[in-house]
Order: structure tokens, then C-alpha cells, then sequence
């Protein structure tokens, strides 16, 4: 984080990623919850030297840095405080401003393997997360779930102790034999018994030092009776649903649950939810009895990819259920367990970390799933082959879920636009391709961040974040979160313009030749609300973003924003991210004494409805 974000985050405040702490005192005890909080999530920085009064934030600097930075690394180094190391030298550093000296530690977020960072040596006591209100202390079951994640066994291979061929519905253990046999018929595992045969796919196994022979996980979650999956885990849950009707009472048109009417184990809920997956694509295809890849579209590899994909990466010791949902717009996979690689490198290709490698090896003699971390390539080419947006990865921190939206929609349809224009009105026509991309992936995707929207444009993500701030207070986006949570969501309904109020209720006869001057100036401008307030936070946006601004440049855009429209000085401040009675002193009084600005209502500094309006004099000194 530079010094001119820590300034700007100074003026915002606390949020997901980052923490001001005081440090008069030395290093603060809640520092290394924080540090825990932030690596267990999505990273974060902690600036050591500012203080809390009130809603404000204030830089009061710290005594003696290196002093400081010493008795972090000491404490950071030493496994009875941090379980394990996060941080390295490049990590820490000194910022000054006006001769305040502040401690800055940008905390990476950790690995796979790295998680759980805790403190106090007790993972159960001392495992941080961080959301929207600050640091909070994981549960057994979240810190558990961190566990799994880190070992590099096989989340699948482990032996159920009491379960056997009995636990297995028989039906679906031929039904696998059948269709191995029709893609290798000759393969020796054919002739190999039901245990044998298991062992080879890695559903049976036996531990060599402790002698245990049994069932495996990934076993009884591919072939195994419904009883006893409940009973092995009584969380497990399958959900497939189809999102079809216009009637917004009906939540779904078709739904395949676990409810006792099917053995519902991963091998028939695929070959019962992938057919009805492709069903009524608008693309020609061929497919044969077996659902495996002869004559399909790209597209239908990309689908079973996904399938698959969802089934075989999902952390199957969770409480979360694995959701996937057909809609008219879109493919939605939901499943517990967050990613295993970093985004970025599944989007580049070439990297596979199984979570259930017996599974996977299951799924793979079917002819069904990569290896070669190729296959969410495999999704992205059958969408860029079909002009539709590309496909996004979400992950959920605090649920410990992934979701992956395929959506089946060109990037901006007629049906989006004319949606989008009934919310922003005649402004449409004056946003750029950013500010439309924006629009319409919060429209397709129910809810964007700012990292959903990178993959799809080149500006800096501060950029990005800035535009989304501006459609927030435009009331064209809806926010929830902060910091690295924020997510942005389509509004429920048109929101009108925040300055859209601005010259009703002025009654009284007094004013009557001053209010008639003001309808005359209005009149001329027809142009709705949102397209006014567009313009103004576009000018408005490098004084709200840059918080230090040359005199001269802020009087030139108070000016400008006052000749789009009268604006109070309440409007000015909120636009203008800068205090009222600092505005009005330092800029406003001179600007009126200047002739460069004019009060809407001279005669009447302390009108309820007082503005001020561009003068006719230029000059701003």
C-alpha cells in the first residue's frame, strides 16, 4: 500500500484489509490477531502509529520505529507467538508524513499448506479471520476445514472404519463397470472382483503400517447407498436445480435432491444432472447413449468439465452442500472448499491440485475429466469460441466456498442494455466501455468485486474501484462489504439521483424573484438527475481520489461542478471528499469574493435552500 492510499484510507476509514492501531505504547497485543485475521483471508496491511477519535482517524506517529520493527520481528519469528513465519523484510516499512513516523506491515495472504496462521500456539484459540466488522476468531469447524487444506494427503483417502461392500448400492457399481467396459473393454481391471477393483481405483485401501483394510471416502461418495453416506457424513448433500420460469414464486422449474427416491451418490448425480445440463443448448451437438465425449461441441466438454470439476475439487467434509444451478442466463457451480491454486493460475492453466485424487481417477476411466490442469482452458475456449462473457471463479473466505458462474450471454445484449438504460438513463450514452463492462457483469452475475471485473478489462484496479464508488453514489450499484469483500449488486429497483430533491419545497413570496431566476437558469437544462450526477462525479473524481490537490485546481473544479448544476455546500463536501467548514472557509468565501462563484440566493446567505452557482468571472484567486 503507497503513502497516498494510506492518506485516502485515513479519510475512509478501517475495512476488510486494512487496520489502523495506535502503537504508543509498543507493539499493540491485537497486532497479531490482525496479522492472523489478514493471512487466514485475503491479506491486508496494518499501520502502527495512527489513533481512533471518534469516526476520524489521525497520524499521532510512533517513537522509536526501528525499536518497533525489532520487537515485531522477534515476536513474529518466535513460534510461541506466530505458529508459523508470514512475513518477510520486504513486508515491513516506514512511511512519514509531516515528521510522524508510522510502521507499516503488509501482510501476505498465506498458501494452502501455510493455513492456519495462529497464535499462542492453540489453532483452536488462537485462528483469526477477518470480515466486513474486523477480526474474529475461527470456529473448530473452520479451522479443521484449514487443516485438511494444508495436509498434502488425499482428503479421499481415508479408510471408514465399520463401512464395506454392503454400504455400496449395487446397481451403480455396475453401471460404472458397464460404461468402463464400453470405452476400454479390454482393460484388466474388468476381470478384477468388486474389492479388487475398487482398490485399483483407490475406493478400497489398505494402510501397510497399520495393517487397517477398508472402504475409502472417495469410495462410498462415488458408489455408495444413501444410509450410508448420511451416516458417514451427515452433512452431505447433492442440489441440482433448474432456475427456468419468468414467475418469480416458482424457485426452481426441476430440482434432484438427496430425498430417497435415488442412490445419490457422485457417479449417478452426474449422469442424471449432465444430460439435463445440455439439454436445450443452442448449438448442435451429438451424443451417445453414454454422455462421454463423441461428435459434442465444445461447449458440452466445457459443461461436463465444469460438472465434474465441482464434484471432484469440493472439500466433501463440509457442512456446505455442492449446488448447481441451470438458468436461462447462466451455469452456476457451487462447491464447499475454496481454491487450492491461486485464481490467476487457473485462468493461465498448466497447475492441478486435486483435492480428491481418487475421484478424480475415478471420473478420468469414465473419460470424463483432466488431469493436466487443462480443463477449466477447455471452459474458457468454448465460451470465447461462442462470444459470451467469460466464465469467473469467486471464492467465499468466510464460507469456505467456491463459485464458478458460466454465464450464456454476449458481452452487452440488446435486453441489458435497454435494462441498463431504464436505471441510468440518457447518462448511458456518456459512460465509457469500463463503466458499461461494470454495469453489465453486476447485471449478469448477480454481484461483482473488483478482482471479478480485472479479468475483463485493463484499467488498475484502482480505477475500477474508483468507477464502482461513483456508480454506489449514483444508486446504480448497491454495495455490501468493504475492502477485498466489497461486492456490488444490481439495485432492486431505479434509485432516484441524490441531487434530484435539490429545488423542491422552496416556498415563500419573498423569494419569488429569486426563484423565478433559478427556474429560468433550470429550465434550460433538460437532462435528468443521473446524467447530472454522472458528470459531476466525473469531475469531481481526481480532487475526491488525489487527497492533496493544488489550491488552483480545486477552485477550477468547484467552479466547473457549479456550472453543471447549484450545489449546496453540503453536496460539494460529499462530492469533493473534504470537510464543510474547511470548503467553505479556504475555498468557498474566497471564491464568492472573487466573482467566480455566485450564491443562488444573494439576498439570502441563509436561505434552507441556498446554493452556489458558477459566476461569470473566471479568475480564482
Amino acid at each position: 500500500m503507497t503513502l497516498d492510499q494510506i492518506l485516502a484510507r485515513l479519510d475512509i476509514g478501517e475495512d476488510q484489509d486494512v487496520e489502523f492501531k495506535c502503537a504508543d505504547g509498543g507493539l499493540p497485543k491485537s497486532l497479531w490477531e490482525s496479522l492472523s485475521a489478514f493471512a487466514n483471508t485475503e491479506g491486508g496491511t496494518i499501520v502502527l502509529g495512527v489513533v481512533e477519535s471518534g469516526d476520524q482517524h489521525e497520524i499521532a506517529g510512533v517513537r522509536t520505529p526501528s525499536r518497533l520493527i525489532k520487537a515485531f520481528w522477534d515476536s513474529h519469528n518466535n513460534p510461541q507467538k506466530l505458529n508459523a513465519p508470514i512475513c518477510i523484510d520486504r513486508d515491513v516499512s516506514v512511511a512519514s508524513i509531516d515528521g510522524k513516523d508510522m510502521v507499516i506491515v503488509q501482510v501476505p495472504r498465506a498458501t494452502r499448506t501455510q493455513r492456519p496462521i495462529f497464535i499462542n500456539g492453540n489453532p483452536l484459540a488462537g485462528t483469526f479471520k477477518r470480515n466486513f466488522e474486523g477480526d474474529y476468531r475461527c470456529t473448530d469447524i473452520e479451522v479443521r476445514q484449514m487443516l485438511r487444506d494444508a495436509s498434502d494427503e488425499p482428503q479421499d483417502a481415508g479408510i471408514f472404519e465399520g463401512f464395506g461392500l454392503a454400504d455400496l448400492d449395487a446397481a451403480t457399481l455396475k453401471a460404472f463397470r458397464n460404461r468402463f467396459g464400453s470405452r476400454e473393454p479390454d482393460h484388466p481391471f474388468l476381470a478384477l472382483d468388486d474389492i479388487e477393483l475398487l482398490r485399483q481405483l483407490g475406493g478400497w485401501r489398505r494402510e501397510r503400517v497399520s495393517g487397517r483394510d477398508g472402504l475409502t471416502m472417495a469410495g462410498l461418495l462415488m458408489f455408495g447407498a444413501e444410509r450410508s453416506l448420511l451416516d458417514a457424513s451427515p452433512h452431505y448433500h447433492l442440489d441440482y436445480q433448474e432456475q427456468l420460469s419468468d414467475d418469480p414464486e416458482q424457485r426452481w422449474t426441476f430440482r434432484l435432491t438427496v430425498d430417497g427416491k435415488w442412490a445419490p451418490n457422485l457417479f449417478n448425480f452426474y449422469y442424471r444432472v449432465y444430460p439435463r445440463l445440455v439439454d436445450g443448448l443452442a448449438v448442435p451437438f451429438k451424443l451417445d447413449d453414454r454422455a462421454t465425449r463423441v461428435d459434442e461441441t465444445h461447449v458440452h466438454e466445457a459443461l461436463r468439465e465444469a460438472l465434474v470439476n465441482t464434484l471432484v475439487h469440493a472439500d466433501h467434509q463440509s457442512s456446505r452442500p455442492i449446488t448447481v444451478i441451470k438458468r436461462r442466463d447462466a451455469f452456476v457451480f457451487f462447491n464447499p472448499g475454496t481454491l487450492r491454486i491461486p485464481r490467476e493460475a487457473l485462468y493461465q492453466g498448466g497447475v492441478s491440485d486435486p483435492r480428491n485424487p481418487s475421484l478424480q481417477k475415478m471420473f478420468q476411466m469414465l473419460g470424463l475429466g483432466e488431469k493436466a490442469g487443462s480443463g477449466f482452458q477447455k471452459i474458457l475456449r468454448a465460451w470465447r469460441e461462442q462470444h459470451w462473457m467469460i466464465p469467473f471463479v469467486a471464492e467465499n473466505m468466510a464460507l469456505e466456498m467456491t463459485r464458478v458462474w458460466l454465464p450464456l450471454a454476449s458481452m452487452i445484449p440488446g435486453d441489458v442494455e435497454r435494462e441498463l438504460r431504464a436505471v441510468v438513463g440518457d447518462a448511458y450514452s456518456s459512460l465509457d466501455e469500463l463503466g458499461r463492462v461494470i454495469l453489465m457483469l453486476a447485471h449478469r452475475f448477480d454481484e461483482v468485486g473488483n478482482a471479478d471485473i480485472q479479468p475483463y478489462r485493463g484499467e488498475h484496479p484502482r480505477e475500477i474501484g474508483a468507477r464502482l464508488k461513483q456508480f454506489v453514489e449514483a444508486s446504480w450499484l448497491e454495495k455490501s462489504g468493504h475492502g477485498r469483500g466489497t461486492r456490488y449488486r444490481w439495485p432492486k429497483q431505479p434509485v432516484g439521483d441524490l441531487f434530484s430533491q435539490q429545488s423542491g419545497g422552496m416556498e415563500g413570496s419573498q423569494h419569488s424573484d429569486e426563484m423565478s431566476q433559478h427556474k429560468q437558469g433550470s429550465s434550460q437544462h433538460k437532462v435528468s438527475p443521473a446524467q447530472h450526477r454522472t458528470t459531476l462525479q466525473v469531475l469531481a473524481d481526481r480532487v475526491r481520489i488525489e487527497k492533496r490537490t493544488r489550491p488552483e485546481e480545486m477552485r477550477q473544479v468547484i467552479r466547473s461542478l457549479c456550472a453543471v448544476q447549484p450545489l449546496s455546500l453540503s453536496e460539494l463536501a460529499e462530492l469533493l471528499a473534504r470537510a464543510p467548514a474547511s470548503l467553505q472557509n479556504h475555498y468557498l468565501t474566497p471564491m464568492l469574493k472573487a466573482g467566480s462563484l455566485q450564491l443562488l440566493f444573494p439576498h439570502h446567505p441563509n436561505h434552507p435552500q441556498q446554493r452556489y452557482r458558477a459566476g461569470e468571472s473566471e479568475q480564482q484567486d
